[in-house]
């Protein structure tokens, strides 16, 4: 028995109509499509609710869209579509269309696993849309609809599960002969990285779920019934578990830059170090802690012992992740250095991106210091937003550079450029005036008549424009990327001088992927092939 299945005949047969086998397959590469498809319209209707929640906030004196009744699922609602219905899937279906490929692998591991994650994410997805719509969802009206919520949570989560088993399946026991892990590409190293995280900490907010689940359906005494929600699993839709769900980004950057720099990565070591250091905020989601630096009191000096105590964990759990995002950035800006850069739309769109997941990680190091005050406030919402936003346009960057492999076909950069505007305001614009005004104690719940110190229509229309910036960006890329995939300018097997496995097969690959596979005696074996070609030639 195997975990890559070769025989793919029933997909193959000419009399299998193609919407059932769009429907039934299990080629990695038709998943991944499904799942970044989803991905990019799951984005749009959680920017929409966004842009409307943003400019519900810009008058605190009453409501003008919504009501008390359905403020507090509309935030939920729009969070869990740019979270599990936008950046997991398009970075998930990223993963699992390319992995394979990067690591001379026929197949993915699990094939029937991978298909049925997708529609199992999807399924959950969908219900938890339609338990919202119906009043259920985090301070819903509607019992039975609340415990909808929490069971589609659930059911997504399995989904996300799922795909993650046959990634970390594929990546351990699928690769090329001679690929080491250190010499697998580092998408391949931040998707094993990222797969892993989910496995250890999804299963606690499974249990988690479930613990709300039974409370709310026969007690509601000890997980505070409707309102007590987001109060348990609500970190799921925060720092630091967003790093997580982000990592397969750096993963991105550090094969993109390389290869459009014209230059192999500066401290490729490094690099797998800075990825896995990030991954450490995984310990933080499994044992449910949030760690803040509690240092107020007479002076500096009094309890020094226990400050130093606090210290210890903080760093460990806030700080540390972020010292890898900042070696991401920092190998990427030494590549580019040391290179020729290619101005291309796939290298600004992961580098405006990547600026987005660090300015996000590190403010949040702030809003664990208690003295600041930040507990309550949106300055979350603004380190939420600008670690979001990153992750989904390095997303965007990838599917500019790898979707030419698997469509055949090419997003032309004079197109895709200007959008890189767009993608710089929404990040600015969505996130910063949101941290000014959590200083100012402006409160992160969409309320009506609240007391808040500042210029509250001002920090609010500024967010609202770089939502709807991002809108803009996400509607003007969904296209854009509709119609270059279907009738564009043909892309040729390596468009982008490749260094890794995926660029040596057709675009789009075969079924089965390779038609021979290579032994790998490099981190860049097309480069060694390349090369070894031309000295031949000459």
């Amino acid at each position: 028995m195997t975990s890559i299945e070769t025989n793919r005949a029933v997909e193959s047969s000419a009399s299998t109509p193609a919407i059932a086998t769009w429907l039934t397959s299990t080629d990695h590469k038709v998943v991944g499509r499904l799942y970044i498809g989803s991905g990019l319209f799951g984005m749009l209707g959680g920017l929409v609710l966004a842009v409307l929640v943003a400019v519900e906030r810009i008058d605190a004196d009453a409501y003008q869209i919504f009501n008390d009744a359905t403020a507090t699922q509309i935030v939920s609602v729009a969070r869990n579509l740019l979270t599990y219905g936008g950046v997991v899937p398009l970075l998930f279906g990223l993963m699992v269309a390319v992995v394979p490929l990067q690591i001379g692998s026929r197949a993915i591991a699990f094939p029937r696993l991978a298909m049925g994650s997708f529609w199992m994410w999807l399924t959950g997805l969908g219900m938890m849309i339609a338990s919202i719509i119906g009043n259920g969802g985090p301070g819903g009206g509607n019992g039975d609809l609340v415990d909808l919520y929490l069971a589609a949570f659930i059911v997504l989560l399995l989904g996300l599960m799922m795909a993650a088993t046959s990634l970390v399946v594929t990546i351990l026991t699928s690769r090329a002969p001679g690929m080491g892990i250190l010499r697998a590409p580092l998408m391949t190293w931040s998707s094993l990285v990222c797969s892993i995280a989910v496995l250890l900490t999804v299963p606690v907010l499974i249990g988690t779920s479930l613990y709300v689940y039974v409370d709310h359906r026969y007690s509601r005494l000890g997980f505070g019934g409707n309102k007590g929600v987001n109060t348990w699993i609500g970190w799921a839709l925060s720092q630091p578990f967003t790093y997580l769900l982000a990592i397969p980004a750096l993963g991105f950057v550090l094969d993109v830059v390389p290869v459009l720099s014209r230059q192999r990565l500066a401290q490729r070591t490094a690099a797998f170090v800075a990825v896995g250091l990030v991954g450490i905020s995984a310990v933080s989601a499994v044992t449910q802690t949030t760690v803040t630096l509690p240092w107020g009191g007479d002076g500096f000096f009094s309890g020094l012992g226990t400050k130093i105590a606090d210290l210890l964990p903080f760093v460990l759990l806030n700080v540390v992740p972020v010292l890898g995002l900042l070696g991401v950035l920092g190998l990427s800006l030494l590549t580019l250095k040391e290179g020729k850069p290619v101005i291309a739309a796939p290298l600004a769109f992961v580098l405006v991106g990547l600026l987005g997941i660090v300015l996000g990680a590190a403010t949040h190091i702030i809003s664990g210091v208690e003295d600041a005050g930040l507990r309550g406030t949106i300055f979350e919402t603004g380190s939420y937003v600008s670690i979001t936003f990153g992750a989904f346009i390095v997303g965007a960057g990838a599917l500019c550079f790898w979707g030419p492999k698997l469509w055949g076909r090419r997003i032309a950069d004079k197109a895709a450029l200007p959008l890189v505007v767009l993608a710089l305001g929404a990040i600015g614009l969505g996130s910063l005036p949101y941290m000014v005004a959590g200083f100012a104690d402006h409160p992160a719940a969409l309320l009506n008549g609240f007391s808040y110190d500042g210029p509250q229509a001002l920090w609010n229309v500024l967010t609202s424009v770089g939502f709807t910036l991002m809108l803009i960006f996400a509607a003007a890329f969904t296209a854009l990327a509709a119609k270059s995939f279907t009738s564009g300018e043909a892309a040729g097997d390596d468009p982008w001088d490749g260094t890794t496995l995926e660029w040596a097969t057709s675009s789009p690959p075969p079924p089965d992927n390779f038609v021979e596979l290579m032994v790998v005696n490099s981190a860049t074996p097309l480069a060694d092939l390349k090369s070894h070609s031309n000295g031949k030639d000459a």
